[in-house]
């Protein structure tokens, strides 16, 4: 929740530093968005190369749970694609990219931007911050009436990191693997799925 806070405060200050004409040069000129894009993308590398214990932990998974992840990117896109018929202004794919960030808010918004534009760059950010907040505050909720796996499903790529302790605690402790690797997933999908949604 604090980093939630903490991105939108980012964007907020942004929006009035641009507005305000406080910035020294323009963005747009420099193509910093891009700069920035392969920064992240950088750092995201990193962080997944480097976390051995993740990846060996994977081992101990029943072949089961690896649905799970599958079935969260399904059914999110899906559910994207069924909103996009009572929405005006954007395409079909335009709200399953913005759907494809899984929560992923910092690097989804940033694809989005470059592709599609700022307006549903912003949808993308407010959208996928609103699932983490959802995962976080509804996890009591989403186990009480749809099962230990449903705030795991919910929280997406976030459930390797910001949602994993909440979903310990409504969970158990015998779902932070599931987690783990479920988040994983849902995040390695999240640059290429965005991607090709945005490009069609």
């Amino acid at each position: 929740m604090k980093g939630s806070i903490i991105i939108v405060s980012f964007f907020v200050l942004g929006i009035l530093v641009s507005l305000y004409g406080l910035f020294p040069f323009d963005p747009q000129e420099y193509n910093l968005s891009f700069y920035a894009l392969c920064a992240l993308m950088f750092c995201v590398g990193i962080s997944v190369g480097s976390d051995s214990k993740t990846l060996l932990s994977f081992r101990r998974i029943n072949p089961r749970f690896f649905l799970l992840p599958v079935l969260t990117i399904v059914g999110t896109l899906t559910g994207c694609f069924v909103v996009s018929f009572f929405l005006k202004g954007h395409s079909a794919t335009d709200c399953m990219a913005v759907g494809a960030g899984f929560g992923y808010y910092s690097l989804s918004s940033i694809i989005i931007t470059e592709y599609k534009g700022a307006e549903l760059g912003t949808i993308a950010l407010l959208s996928n911050i609103m699932r983490e907040i959802i995962a976080l505050l509804a996890a009591p909720l989403l186990v009480k009436w749809f099962g230990k796996l449903a705030p795991i499903s919910v929280g997406g790529a976030t459930t390797m990191d910001t949602t994993l302790p909440i979903i310990t605690r409504c969970s158990g402790k015998e779902f932070i693997v599931i987690s783990i690797f479920h988040g994983c997933l849902v995040d390695f999908s999240v640059p290429f799925l965005v991607t090709l949604l945005c490009s069609i």
